[in-house]
This record gives C-alpha cells, sequence and structure tokens, in this order.
C-alpha cells in the first residue's frame, strides 16, 4: 500500500470515528510543518496563519524532530537502551522512535503514548515494528502517569532501563507543578539507569512569535505554554543531567556543523540518567 493510499484509508476511518476536520488540529499542523501528508486544508490554513506572523517556526518543528533522533541514537548506542517509552507521541512522520531505534537495536521494544483518537489511529495503520523488536500503543493522558506506567507494563520490563521521552508535548500541560509531578511519577516507576530526554519550547521568544502563539491559541487548537529554562530544568530533579546539560536543541551533542547560521529561537532540549 502506498502512502498516500494509507492516508486516504485514515481519512475514511477518521470520518467513522467523528472526528471533526474542520477544525485545526495541532498534531496535524505540526505534521504539516515537518512536511508530512497527513493534514487538510484547514490545518495548513493554520499552519500559514502561524507561519506568516512567525517564520521560524518550522525551524523549531524540525529542530525538535532532529532532537528526538539524536536522543533515541544516543540512548541506543551509547546508553544502551533498548527499551522506549514515548510520552505524546504525535502523528508519524519520518524516522518515528522506533525506526531509529530499531536501526541500531532491532530486538529494541517501543510503546508510543497519546490520547489523541487521531494520533492513536495514525499509529495503528503507519507505525509498525522489526520481526525482532515489538512496537504497541497505550491510550493514555500524559496527566496519568500511572495508567502509563500500568499499560507500558504490558510490553515492557519496567525492572529494566527505559528511554522515556517528551518531545514538544509538556507545554500542553500548562500547570508546573503538575508537569513536574507527572515525569517524576514515570520516572521514579523506572529501573535505575532508565534515561529521560525532553525537547520543549522555550519561552525567550520574540514579539512575533508571542503573536503566532496567542493566535494559534485562541485557532481551536490545543493552547501550549512555553516554559523558562529553569522551568524545564525542575522537570530533570533528582536525576543525573548529562553533559552538555539543557542547551540549545542544536548544541546537544550536534553530530554535524550546520551550514547555515542557527535559528535566534530554538527549543531546548537536555537528557539525564536515573542512578541507583
Amino acid at each position: 500500500m502506498s502512502s498516500d493510499d494509507e492516508f486516504f484509508n485514515i481519512a475514511e476511518q477518521e470520518h467513522a470515528a467523528g472526528i471533526d476536520r474542520s477544525i485545526p488540529h495541532s498534531a496535524r499542523i505540526w505534521n504539516y510543518w515537518l512536511g508530512g501528508k497527513d493534514n487538510f486544508p484547514v490545518d495548513r490554513a493554520a499552519g500559514d496563519q502561524y507561519v506568516e506572523t512567525f517564520p521560524g517556526i518550522i525551524a523549531i518543528a524540525r529542530l525538535t524532530r532532529h532532537f528526538l533522533k539524536r536522543s533515541i541514537r544516543f540512548l541506543a548506542e551509547d546508553a544502551g537502551i533498548r527499551q522506549f517509552l514515548d510520552v505524546g507521541t504525535g502523528l508519524p512522520t519520518v524516522d518515528n522512535t522506533h525506526e531509529v531505534a530499531q536501526r541500531i537495536a532491532p530486538d529494541a521494544r517501543v510503546v508510543y503514548v497519546d490520547n489523541d483518537p487521531l494520533v492513536l489511529l495514525h499509529a495503528h495503520v503507519l507505525l509498525t515494528s522489526t520481526p525482532e523488536g515489538t512496537t504497541e500503543y497505550v491510550e493514555a493522558d500524559m496527566r496519568d502517569p500511572q495508567a502509563i506506567l500500568e499499560g507500558a507494563a504490558r510490553t515492557l520490563d519496567l525492572s529494566k532501563p527505559v528511554g522515556l521521552t517528551f518531545m514538544g508535548v509538556l507545554g500542553h500541560v500548562e500547570d508546573d507543578e503538575q508537569a513536574a509531578a507527572t515525569v517524576a511519577h514515570l520516572m521514579d516507576g523506572l529501573a535505575p539507569g532508565s534515561h529521560l530526554a525532553i525537547g520543549d519550547g522555550a519561552n525567550t521568544i520574540s514579539a512575533e512569535f508571542a503573536e503566532a502563539q496567542r493566535t494559534y491559541d485562541e485557532g481551536g487548537s490545543v493552547p501550549y505554554k512555553l516554559r523558562s529554562e529553569d522551568q524545564i530544568r525542575r522537570l530533570f530533579d533528582g536525576l543525573d543531567l548529562l553533559p552538555p546539560g539543557i542547551v540549545p536543541c542544536l548544541d546537544w551533542r550536534p553530530e554535524v556543523t550546520p551550514v547555515e547560521p542557527p535559528p535566534a529561537i530554538q527549543p531546548l532540549a537536555g537528557i539525564a540518567r536515573k542512578g541507583g
């Protein structure tokens, strides 16, 4: 089946599931910015409106995706992680968590977590595993970490290290205390040697970025909170933050030297290890 056939098959299932395609959807807008096909005119219009106000959002989307790939490669190659828990999956694009991990370790086991029926619908159709490994999906809200752990335990051995990732999603938990408690609860349920990787938007933004975000938040999509470096650092409390610490995405163990100057505004990124 071609990618176009898959898309239209999913579109039919979306209609059957009662998913409203007349309202812009953050996952589909993000997919559009990343060059994906799983989006509709309303999503492209919302995405274009954001880009018109703040063109740098496309670079931010791509930088977060590149950090996801680098972090999974680091966890699989350098840290020897063979189990991954991807919370807030988003729509599948290119080089999803299991694809990157299983290129390095074909037996890697990956659990994707989301509570969005649109994302889960796409995931079941498009995310498949190597024969040696496993890819599974847990329908759960990231605000319910215990449900995530219970669902993940059906596929992952939580007595062994796990790579836990949050890529561009923690801003959907607007309360700082709740965001920190969510991450801490999940890490408490994972074995020593587990790692936490976070890539997220920072609130060091321009007037254009602020206006684009305001319009986005008021346009029907789920609002997103941008946090300070200190607020993001707090999400790693109790863990051993790995060098180079919390830095702009491009500065976290870059694999190549960028040809173009880095954008003035970048997401922040960091990886930490659970000791013990």
